[in-house]
């Protein structure tokens, strides 16, 4: 349960950090390339023998398509870092938990690699997760004095960061389910992560340098160390996210829920205790039906 925990904590720390970038005038993008530097770094830390890189086969292959995922790593982080900062922390939270819907048809229907056959009731808690995401990204209209002098559509198109979340996230955790399975034995999986950090790193930075030289961009200090901070979480949190799948012998199907629901009900109590966001009616049905979908969805494992 421990496990458990700190996967939750680090989770919810990544969505706090991020929320506060605007404050501390961090550009996110530099900051999102920078903290895959401290993701490979922490994960090498981590890492007990070394020697392990050794016993790697480095497919070709499999080697370019896991560096690849880094793109992917990239773009999910920006979006998720948008979401956190123009819409809410729920909001991201919940697109990020609800991402989950995506491997498992995957699993389900391309991939069919489900080891349970599925009811009726894990399909409609497939359903009711997208509406608790339909429902978790609509905003208030802000009031007439606060929109004074702004594009009326601004507001009501920020219902679009949470849904790219939602997409991004899943084709992220639906690329890590087929790569690692594939090419990465199970006592490899953190050199995987690691392998696909590095990936995020050269094409992260490759971008940044573009943005530099070509058009000027400025690094700040306070963005790299901004990325630096955020790596930290970032990587433990899928670190004690698999020490807590390898303690419940690997049962994702009963492990991702509860790792989910914990992390929404957190994300949305701490955003409302250090940033002061309240749930409109229609986010908080949404988080209520987000718990019940994911109850659904994994409901023989939690012997319910």
């Amino acid at each position: 349960m421990l496990f458990f925990l700190l996967a939750v904590v680090f989770t919810v720390m990544l969505y706090l950090i991020m929320r506060a970038y605007p404050r501390y005038q961090v550009d996110s993008f530099h900051a999102v390339v920078f903290n895959y530097y401290s993701c490979v770094a922490t994960g090498l830390i981590l890492t007990p023998d070394l020697r392990v890189f050794t016993q790697v086969q480095w497919n070709p292959e499999g080697t370019l398509l896991t560096m690849a995922l880094g793109a992917m790593f990239v773009v999910a982080f920006m979006l998720i870092g948008l979401t956190a900062q123009k819409v809410s922390v729920s909001a991201t939270s919940l697109a990020g938990n609800m991402s989950l819907v995506i491997p498992v048809l995957f699993g389900l229907f391309v991939f069919r690699n489900n080891n349970k056959d599925f009811t009726a009731l894990n399909y409609l808690g497939l359903m009711l997760a997208l509406v608790a995401l339909a429902l978790g990204a609509i905003q208030r209209s802000p009031k007439a004095s606060d929109t004074a002098g702004t594009a009326p559509t601004a507001s009501q198109a920020l219902w679009i960061f949470p849904v790219l979340t939602f997409f991004a996230s899943g084709t992220n955790n639906t690329l890590i389910n087929f790569l690692s399975s594939k090419y990465y034995p199970a006592g490899q999986i953190t050199v995987f992560m690691i392998i696909a950090c590095f990936g995020a790193v050269v094409i992260g930075t490759s971008v940044l340098v573009y943005r530099i030289i070509a058009h000027g961009h400025r690094l700040r200090m306070r963005s790299v160390a901004g990325g630096l901070l955020l790596g930290i979480p970032n990587f433990l949190s899928l670190y004690f996210l698999l020490l807590a799948l390898a303690a419940f012998g690997n049962s994702a199907a009963y492990v991702f829920p509860i790792y989910n629901i914990l992390t929404m009900l957190v994300s949305a109590l701490a955003a409302w205790v250090l940033y002061k966001e309240r749930l409109n009616t229609l986010n908080k049905w949404g988080l209520a039906i987000a718990i019940v979908a994911i109850v659904l969805i994994s409901y023989q494992e939690l012997n319910l």
